[in-house]
């Protein structure tokens, strides 16, 4: 595949993660700062959001776990992972730890339960295509230095 194919393949997936609403404008601010020097900024980005999203997951579904949640801490992984969210664009992610902070205020423990789910099947959602994204930048690089050569 050439890479003018690929690049209209890799630019499709965007904008249809825009069009789901998985992604804000924010995401585009990421992309203006990926230039030749740093071709793999957005990529990079991308991974350090995915590993700390998978740790602060794994930290909530423990303290959730727990027989007396500390809503205070639970609130706190929340609010990280709504900044990490809101930095990187996702959108949809952001908005679903909105809604589990409102639950924490509340000490609920049932909707931090429910909206600990969801902002696991918002991130998973978005985490796949941004795998799919990734392994797109990663082709066009790799043709467009075979090229080079």
């Amino acid at each position: 595949m050439s890479s003018a194919a690929l690049k209209e393949q890799l630019h499709g997936l965007v904008n249809s993660m825009f069009r789901e609403g998985l992604l804000d404008e924010q995401f585009t601010q990421l992309q203006m700062l990926q230039d030749a020097n740093n071709p793999g900024f957005v990529a990079e980005v991308v991974a350090l959001f995915c590993e700390d999203s998978e740790r602060i997951l794994a930290e909530l579904t423990k303290y959730l776990d727990q027989a007396v949640v500390d809503y205070q801490k639970v609130d706190a992984y929340v609010h990280q992972l709504k900044g990490s969210s809101s930095s990187v664009g996702a959108h949809h992610v952001k908005l679903a730890c909105i809604e589990f902070r409102q639950f924490c205020e509340d000490n609920n423990r049932d909707g931090c339960a429910r909206s600990l789910n969801m902002v696991k099947h918002e991130y998973c959602h978005l985490r796949s295509k941004f795998e799919t994204m990734v392994q797109l930048e990663q082709r066009i690089l790799a043709y467009e230095s075979k090229q080079q050569q």
